[in-house]
């Protein structure tokens, strides 16, 4: 008996596995014929000839080729999409009365942001700037428009919300993407402690839609009152610094700095923007005046995603203005290859002083060359000067104007340009070259060799067609400036490179 019933389960097993054999004998049969040509490819591979190349992306595609026919269980996601809101009519040409044919562009997806956020502060008691990028063609064609709303940290107290202001700050330079600073001023003081959020609506004909964005949250109890309508600032002169790119030089780089650290003065504050101009040589240059608390760098390398005018310059100097808002009683806005300059019987400081009624005013410009130089001290010493000692031949072509640079009471301004704001309460002075002016070296920041490549040891030059006149205005302070450098630093960047 025991015999037969091991017999009968034996039979019982095999009947089984027969069975699953021959319920999975399509797979079974799938699965062999692929490892029969994988191995088969195998064994033919070291054959085959240097002219044939198979790789390992064509095995894959094979393999996923011979899977595609075996149904395989997945889960997947959906999101549900209502075909209302992205619906996008194609309009089609007609005819007009006049036997014209008016022909229809219909646009879909999107190839640009609705608001690109970089920075938002508070102004005042009542009132926000926000700082960003936006589609160029759609503040050119289009009505975008922006909403406030002020969510207080406090559940007991209601959100409360105006209309944003719009500031178009580039004068019509923007690229893809263009400046906007968006003013938020509340019907009454809005509490510390919150989250401002922009409701941006593009206001396109077709597709209309609302982006509700975040850009400010505020602590509680962080912010005093007081900063808005004090007199005492942290700095008397603040300088905002455009997007710094290229390759720089770092020698360049230093004189203006040390240059600028003096001629200011200890209450003196320089923000600088790395563009991708601050390589480490620059940096090293930079790093001293950083470590004594003289120089704030930032890193805006990201904005390079967003093309705008010139890096986004003017992004990054409404940045500026609106960060250190508070912290300075005048903002200076010049480039780095730019020396300003006031009469040796005057200071900055009383300067400054005679221009306290204006809330702005511009500077006038000397354009020096950057291509000749003075050899009056001799070739060899010559070329061991600093570029503003030798670099002292100033063009003298009669042109309509010139650019000018200029300084502004921060706090008077609700946005700002290059050269000049067009958005400020106040007066603007433009007659102030008898007081002060900038000397410019364009191009001189982005030469990494030695700048003299025509000397001259006259007092009158024309070259390349063009008048020049010797002027040693800046050159005449090239001693006391060094000799600053290696008193407040040291001997640290006396190796400094081209």
């Amino acid at each position: 008996m025991v015999v037969k019933e091991r017999e009968q389960n034996s039979n019982k097993e095999k009947k089984l596995l027969v069975s699953l054999i021959w319920n999975f004998s399509t797979e079974l049969k799938l699965i062999s014929l692929t490892l029969l040509v994988l191995f088969t490819l195998a064994t033919l591979f070291p054959f085959i000839p240097s002219s044939f190349s198979l790789s390992a992306s064509d095995f894959r595609f094979c393999i996923s080729r011979f899977s595609s026919a075996s149904p395989v269980n997945t889960t997947t996601t959906t999101t549900k999409v209502s075909p209302e809101k992205n619906k996008t009519t194609a309009k089609l040409d007609r005819v007009l009365d006049n036997g014209v044919i008016k022909r229809t562009f219909t646009g879909y997806g999107s190839a640009a942001y609705n608001f690109v956020s970089m920075s938002a502060y508070r102004g005042g008691v009542n009132t926000f700037a926000v700082i960003g990028l936006s589609s160029k063609p759609l503040h050119v064609y289009g009505h975008p428009s922006y909403r406030c709303e002020w969510v207080p940290l406090d559940p007991a107290q209601d959100p409360v919300s105006t209309t944003g202001f719009k500031i178009l700050t580039d004068w019509g330079y923007g690229r893809i993407y263009t400046t906007v600073v968006v003013n938020c001023t509340f019907p009454s003081t809005t509490p510390v402690g919150g989250n401002l959020i922009i409701h941006a609506t593009t206001g396109d004909p077709d597709r209309n839609l609302t982006d509700s964005i975040p850009v400010l949250t505020e602590p509680p109890n962080s912010i005093d009152f007081t900063l808005y309508n004090s007199t005492k600032k942290k700095y008397d002169y603040l300088y905002c610094g455009s997007s710094l790119y290229g390759n720089l030089s770092p020698q360049r780089v230093r004189e203006w700095i040390a240059y600028h650290v003096r001629f200011f003065g200890e209450r003196s504050h320089f923000v600088l923007h790395d563009a991708g101009g601050i390589h480490e040589e620059v940096f090293e240059v930079l790093r001293p005046w950083i470590e004594l608390g003289r120089v704030t760098l930032h890193d805006i390398r990201e904005q390079e995603r967003f093309d705008g005018y010139y890096h986004n310059q003017f992004m990054v100097v409404n940045d500026c203005l609106h960060r250190y808002r508070f912290a300075a009683k005048w903002m200076f806005f010049f480039d780095v290859d730019e020396f300003i300059y006031v009469p040796a019987k005057e200071t900055i400081s009383s300067v400054m002083e005679s221009l306290e009624e204006y809330s702005q005013f511009t500077i006038e410009q000397m354009p020096m060359s950057s291509k000749i130089c003075h050899s009056g001290d001799g070739p060899a010493r010559t070329y061991r000067n600093w570029g503003f000692e030798k670099m002292a031949y100033r063009d003298v072509k009669k042109v309509p104007r010139r650019d000018r640079k200029y300084a502004v009471q921060p706090s008077n301004v609700f946005a700002t340009g290059v050269h000049m704001s067009q958005n400020l309460q106040g007066k603007t002075y433009h007659k102030a070259e008898s007081k002060i002016r900038y000397f410019h070296y364009h191009g001189s920041i982005s030469q990494r060799r030695e700048p003299c490549r025509h000397l001259f040891n006259d007092s009158r030059v024309v070259f390349e067609n063009n008048p020049y006149v010797l002027d040693t205005t800046i050159r005449d302070v090239g001693l006391a400036v060094k000799t600053f450098e290696m008193r407040t630093i040291g001997n640290r960047l006396l190796r400094t490179r081209q």
